[in-house]
């Protein structure tokens, strides 16, 4: 069977139904070829501006205004000085040292006794030194025994030489005598010719024989007094030698050198200590002194008698710069404080305590508070905020004179405008700041 089978009973005169009567042709309406291309160019061109205006230029950055620490600058009054922490030490420190080494035989004090100036302290043996000293001092006194025993000869001699010198002047005086007398009596000729020939010779021989003995003693006076000055100064070198000896001995007995405590001493019996071992030290009883660390900053500032205040319980102690260390370690000297009247009675060694030293007196200045952005910058340069607080631009400046709370502004800054004092780690080498607020 077909389909044409199954119309065969239709009229064939009428058509068959189709919805095609029904459709009609609709024409879509385009766009010009060109609109997209003009849409697409001014979305880019938005982009463009927008990317122009909030994107990060080179030599700026953008960061949160809570993290930033903004102060203002105002006129006021700089107070100079800088605030320290001292440390309390002993005004005077003698160290002890053993002079000679050796063993502890005895140890008379403890540790933090207050001694008195030549209060022994520990005895040493040494059988070595013992023995030395001994043997030196056995032949000390044998070379002063000697030289003694030269010194008596050098008497004799010089006696010996005035009794020969007075029995040629007593002989030549007699001989003087004889000859006057015989004299007058060979003109005469009552004495021969001989006889007083052998007068005048004998007379001649007298003033002869006394010129030569003065002349010998003159001589013998000047070595013998050259070589008893040289025996005389042999001598006392070797009874300084000796007395050196003997206080090498007695050095093995420590004595205390000044009044005062005793610490850090912790020697024990049969202990052996070495020549130069340092075994303590003896502090000053009841006076003290302040050392502190100042920044290398200031280390021309700073001068001999410069006044401190120390504060202590509520209470405020004079002081004054004592001693200024010039060595400068890891950014730092040291200085040296007393207290000009007296100390705070209830401070121990060790401790540390707050002091201010004055560097000038308080003048009227322009100022900013202190902060961590010095340690960076050095006081080269500042980012000032603009009015609106939206950005903070690098401008140069000249601080001056600096103490903990505030630094003192030459040129640069104005009062009233607002300045980055936080630190600038990380857009230290920025031109520009770019401030956003955080949104909660």
């Amino acid at each position: 069977m077909t389909v044409q089978s199954l119309r065969q009973g239709a009229d064939p005169s009428v058509r068959p139904v189709s919805g095609s009567d029904m459709d009609r042709v609709v024409q879509a309406r385009r766009w010009p070829r060109a609109v997209p291309w003009i849409a697409g160019s001014a979305l880019l061109a938005v982009l463009l501006a927008l990317f122009w205006t909030y994107a990060p230029r080179q030599g700026s950055q953008t960061i949160s205004s809570d993290r930033l620490t903004i102060s203002t600058v105002h006129n006021g009054t700089f107070e100079d000085f800088i605030p320290l922490r001292a440390r309390v030490t002993p005004l005077l420190t003698v160290y002890l040292d053993a002079i000679e080494g050796g063993r502890v035989e005895k140890i008379l004090v403890e540790d933090g006794a207050m001694l008195a100036k030549g209060q022994p302290i520990v005895e040493l043996s040494n059988a070595e030194l013992q023995l030395s000293t001994l043997a030196r001092q056995t032949e000390v006194e044998q070379q002063i025994n000697n030289m003694r025993s030269q010194e008596l000869a050098l008497s004799q001699t010089r006696l010996t030489n005035e009794r020969a010198i007075l029995e040629a002047g007593l002989a030549l005086q007699k001989t003087r005598l004889q000859f006057n007398r015989e004299a007058p009596l060979a003109n005469r000729g009552f004495v021969t010719g001989r006889q007083f020939a052998d007068t005048t010779a004998q007379l001649r021989y007298e003033q002869d024989r006394l010129a030569a003995l003065r002349r010998g003693q003159a001589n013998d006076e000047r070595l013998q007094s050259s070589q008893l000055a040289q025996q005389r100064a042999s001598m006392g070198s070797m009874q300084s030698g000796l007395a050196i000896a003997r206080d090498n001995l007695d050095a093995l007995k420590l004595r205390a050198p000044v009044p005062g405590q005793l610490s850090g001493f912790n020697l024990q019996v049969g202990e052996s200590l070495s020549r130069g071992q340092r075994i303590g030290q003896v502090d000053s009883p009841g006076r003290n002194k302040l050392m502190a660390g100042i920044d290398e900053f200031y280390l021309g500032r700073v001068q001999l008698g410069q006044k401190a205040s120390v504060d202590w319980n509520g209470r405020s102690f004079a002081a004054k710069v004592t001693k200024i260390y010039p060595q400068v370690q890891n950014g730092q000297f040291q200085v040296d404080f007393q207290f000009t009247a007296a100390e705070p009675s209830d401070i121990q060694r060790g401790q540390t305590l707050q002091a201010k030293l004055v560097l000038g007196d308080p003048a009227p200045a322009r100022i900013i508070p202190n902060g961590a952005f010095y340690n960076e910058t050095g006081g080269a340069f500042v980012f000032v905020v603009s009015p609106d607080g939206t950005s903070a631009v690098k401008r140069s400046v000249r601080l001056g004179r600096r103490n903990d709370a505030a630094i003192e502004v030459l040129d640069g800054l104005d009062a009233g405008e607002r300045v980055v004092t936080s630190p600038y780690t990380g857009f230290a080498d920025k031109d520009r700041l770019d401030l956003s607020i955080a949104k909660d």
